[in-house]
Order: C-alpha cells, then structure tokens, then sequence
C-alpha cells in the first residue's frame, strides 16, 4: 500500500518515475516511513503531502503540528499501543474519540483501537496525519511537550523533590536549585512552544492531581499540557526568578515581566501570580514588542465605518477613543492609527500599561504604579514633551479624563481607550467622569466600539444553510441598514453563509486568526449640540441614524454574509 501511495502521487505527475525509483530504494532499506523520506527529499511539501494522503485513503486530514489535543484525550489509550501502531488520539466528542493514523491501512493497528474503544463505550471516527506530524503528537502526548521536557521530568521524581527540598536552607538556596534544575528547561520549552503556536497568554494551574498548562490562541483557552502535582512549585519558583519577583512571598500577588529572545523575536512575557489554597497560580501575557500593528484593512475595518475613520484622523486635533472589553483588541486598533500617522514632522509620545508594539519613531514610555508614574501623572509629563500626538493607554479616572480633555482642547490628537459597552456609552461616562460636557462635544472626534470575533479558514471555507431563525434574524437586521451602507459583495435578498469545515491549516477548528467587528460614533455639528445640552439619548439616536450609524451587530452580520466569520462568533460577541 504504502508503494501504491507512491504510484498514486506518480500518476499525479507530483513526482516522475526517476525520482520514484530513487525513493523506492531509500524506502526499502527499511530505516524510514516513505512519507518522511518524501518530505526530506524535497520532492513534495509536508501541506500537499497530508493533502495527498486523505485522497488517497479517503479519510479527512489532520494536522498534528497545529492540532493541540484535548486534555480529555490524554492517557486514553496505553503508550504502546500508540507507540507501535502510530495513532494518536487528538480530540473526543461525546462517546466519540478521533484517531489520528499515519498507515490506516494498518488493519491490525484499527482492530486494536476498536477493541480498545469498544471496552469503554466508544465509537471511534479515523483521520490521516503525517509521520512528522505523529512525531510532533508524541512530543507533546501524555503531558509532556518535547523530548527536553521528558528528560526534564526526570527531576519530576517525587522522592528526588523532597530531598531536593530538604537540602534547601534559604531563598538563595531555592534559587539556584531552580536556576539548575531541569525544570528550567521545562519552562523555556513552555513559553517556546505558546511562541510557535501563536498563543497570546499561557496559563500555569494546580488542579487536584496535576498541574494544567493552557494556551489561550485565537482567543480560546485550550489545553496542552498535564505535568506532576509536586513539580508545580518548581515551575512557579523558576517563573518568580525569571521575573525577578519574591520566591518566598506567596500569600499575595505579584506582577513581573520575563524579556526573551525566542525564534529571533524579543519577546516579553508579563507575568502574574495568584495565591489560591494551598498554591499559585501563574497567567503570562505575551507579548511581541519588535512587531507592527496591523492595518486597519487587516484588523477588518471597511466601508461606512473605515471612510468616517480616515475623515476624522486626519483633524488637526481632537480625540480618537476606542472602547470595548478587555481583550477586545483596543491596543490595536490605537497603533494601526498610529502607524497612519507616525510621520517625520510629528512628535508621538505614548503612555502604555504594558508597551505591546514599536512604533518606529514615536516615543514610548510604560506606566509604573510602584513609583507612582500612573497615566495621569504620566500625561502631565508629556504635555511638556512638545508633542503633536498623544496616546494613552486608558482613560481611568477622573484626572485622566480631565488632562485628555485639556489636552485635544490646546491643539493636540489625543487617542485612548475606554472601557464601556458601546460606542455612544462612552459619552455618559466621561460625564460620570466630571468632565465639562461643552468640553466633550468641542474636542471628541469619533468613538468606536469593537469586539473580536475568530475568522474562518479561507482554506476549507465552505458555503452550508443555517437554520430558517437564523436567516431570518440576519435579513431583519440588515434591513434598517441603508442600501448606500451596505458592504460590497453583501446581498440583502440572497443573503449566503459560511463555515469552516476545518483542515490541517486550522487545525480542524475551522477558524484560523481574529478580526474586529465595530460601530462608530461621529461627532458631527448636530451630535455636538446634543452633547453640550445635556446628552438626550433619544435625540442622539436619531443623529445617528441621519449619519447612516452602523451597529455593531450590522457590521458583525454582514461580515458573515462575506464569509469572514460565523453566525456563532457574532452571537457570542455581540451577546445576541
């Protein structure tokens, strides 16, 4: 069978029977999978391998590289049984379990996991995956990520712990027992692998018999790793030395930042502990300071709510707020409106908790609490620094509020963050801020709202029929939507949707990558009036609709009907 693959890619015209030749002989020296031999002869790419293999033996395809397997399916099935027929569990549904095969014509290999499955109640559903990718799984199978961390755990002996501990006198003991010990290699790969699988945040938690890591990618949490109960305080020891926070203070929180350079990116990893009973609990927020802030393009922005964007950013002062929820990508947005207008002959001074991008030529400066450099007393410094642009990172209190005001009023661009439900909320907030409502109208320029929503893959997007509520829902909303708003490519009247059946690309998911759904707010003649007199909702309302307002959920469904996300996803931002 494993020839008769090979016959296959040859009347593809993927490889030529000279080649073939070539790696018959290879193969039948028995040292390696065909597959491997393939991919390291350069002769077809590991993607349109996988590809290949699902044709072939008409199975869907996994991608073990970019699949992390569910916690659930650890230790499902014994690790020699794995070992010797190469299947990987990677994800269980139900009383479903989903195998990954690298030969599925091993029949032998299915008998096994049937039997195996049928003992415990499941129906089992096959999948095809590469010999790389099989080796990848095994890296990370059974709660470890690599070889380094198997070697690693070695360490993880418990009675070798407790001798270790036993030798430990003082702090400075622990810290150089935490500075040697295998377990600071479990950690680098730890915060290595959250870098190549694109992970925003890692998560280091004590659960009852183990320690859970998990990697928040594309805004969700999934777990990745289970590690030995007593292995954890070395973890969270090795963490604080990283940190530079105190080994021995752990009935309190602690915050720390972690500078590395991994995969020739500086990298930095804001670290926070948490004590719970018995334990700490660590989160890491990374964060990639030598990368630039995406487009707005990128991001997602287009049509009505883009063309009020480029009109207002280009006032020769005023304020940009963004608004949203924590993770909600505000950061982002503010820097891809930066980066438009960080030019030569402007001086850009930010005030960042933490400094998340580098702009190229603006001057950046991160808030620190411990010696009282807070937003406000920060913004008083920059307002002497000669500048043309200000941004801070959040409007907190009243101070803040006051001092972001006066400063768009003397002639500078002011951009920040706020936190509130949607774009319009922001006004009574500011004013809840005691800040001087004639002072709001005369120097807001636009507000917006935002939410993240997951993008479906482009490369296993397919077009399906939602349910007739569904279709119904979308079409009422769009139709208080004016036809000039509507986005190119949207049909009111045959309105089309999609979904990602996932591929080895996203990892099954079915999404790969974020995008923002927005609404905006201009503050136009007639909104100003309205501020300054009061804020009367009713009237702001009806401002919004004559300057074609978009809501957030409009933006939101006719980003479906272009199929870059879900129904699903829109729901869980919008809350409808």
């Amino acid at each position: 069978m494993q020839l008769n693959f090979l016959q296959f890619l040859q009347q593809k015209g993927l490889i030529d029977e000279k080649n073939s030749k070539v790696i018959i002989a290879k193969y039948e020296k028995g040292n390696q999978a065909l597959d491997i031999i393939l991919v390291e002869s350069k002769l077809i790419d590991e993607e349109t391998l996988l590809k290949e293999k699902s044709e072939f033996y008409n199975l869907p395809p996994v991608s073990l590289e970019k699949q992390i397997a569910d916690k659930n399916v650890q230790g499902l099935f014994p690790k020699e049984v794995i070992n010797n027929y190469h299947i990987v569990p990677f994800a269980k549904e139900e009383d479903t379990v989903r195998i990954a095969m690298v030969n599925p014509e091993n029949l032998k290999a299915r008998e096994a996991v049937d039997f195996l499955a049928r003992q415990k109640g499941w129906n089992t559903q096959f999948y095809v995956a590469t010999s790389k990718g099989f080796k990848h799984a095994m890296e990370g199978y059974s709660g470890n990520l690599g070889t380094e961390v198997s070697q690693a755990l070695e360490f993880a002996d418990q009675s070798k712990e407790e001798k270790t501990q036993e030798k430990i006198k003082t702090n400075k003991d622990l810290e150089e027992v935490v500075k040697s010990a295998p377990v600071s290699k479990m950690v680098s790969v730890i915060l290595r692998h959250a870098i190549e699988g694109g992970a925003s945040d890692i998560h280091i938690e004590p659960q009852d018999q183990e320690t859970r890591v998990r990697y928040r990618i594309d805004g969700q949490l999934h777990s990745t790793l289970a590690l030995p109960k007593y292995i954890h305080n070395s973890i969270v020891s090795r963490i604080k030395v990283l940190a530079n926070l105190k080994l021995d203070e752990t009935r309190k929180p602690q915050d720390g930042r972690i500078h590395m350079n991994i995969a020739n990116k500086q990298i930095d990893f804001r670290v926070s502990t948490m004590p719970l009973t018995g334990s700490e609990k660590v989160v890491m927020r990374i964060l990639d300071v030598t990368r630039g802030a995406p487009t707005l393009e990128d991001l997602g922005f287009m049509g009505h709510n883009m063309e009020v964007i480029m009109r207002q950013i280009g006032e020769p002062n005023g304020m940009f707020l963004v608004t949203g929820p924590t993770g909600s990508g505000k950061s982002t947005t503010l820097f891809s409106a930066l980066s438009i207008l960080n030019k030569e002959e402007v001086n850009i001074v930010t005030l960042e908790d933490p400094v998340e991008y580098y702009l190229p030529g603006a001057n950046q400066s991160q808030v620190r609490t411990e010696v009282d450099y807070t937003f406000a007393t920060g913004l008083r410094s920059i307002l002497r620094q000669d500048p043309d642009i200000i941004m801070v990172g959040e409007i907190r209190d009243n101070e803040t509020a006051e001092l972001a005001v006066q400063a768009a009023l003397t002639g500078h661009i002011v951009l920040s963050t706020l936190h509130t439900n949607d774009a319009v909320g922001a006004i009574p907030r500011l004013i809840d801020m005691k800040v001087e409502q004639f002072l709001l109208a005369n120097t807001i320029n636009i507000i917006q709202a935002q939410r993240l929503v997951r993008k479906i893959c482009q490369n296993c997007k397919e077009q399906y029929q939602p349910p007739d509520d569904v279709i119904k829902k979308i079409s009422q909303i769009l139709s208080s939507v004016s036809d000039k708003s509507i986005y190119k490519g949207v049909s009111k009247e045959n309105p089309v949707f999609f979904k990602g059946k996932g591929c080895s690309k996203c990892g099954n998911t079915g999404y790969s990558g974020r995008l923002a759904i927005s609404e905006v707010v201009e503050n136009t003649r007639a909104m100003q009036d309205i501020i300054s007199k009061g804020f009367d909702r009713t009237l702001a309302d009806k401002e919004l609709l004559e300057q074609g307002f978009l809501p957030m959920l409009a933006d939101g469904a006719m980003k479906i009907l272009l199929g870059l996300t879900t129904v699903d996803e829109v729901i869980v931002a919008t809350k409808e």
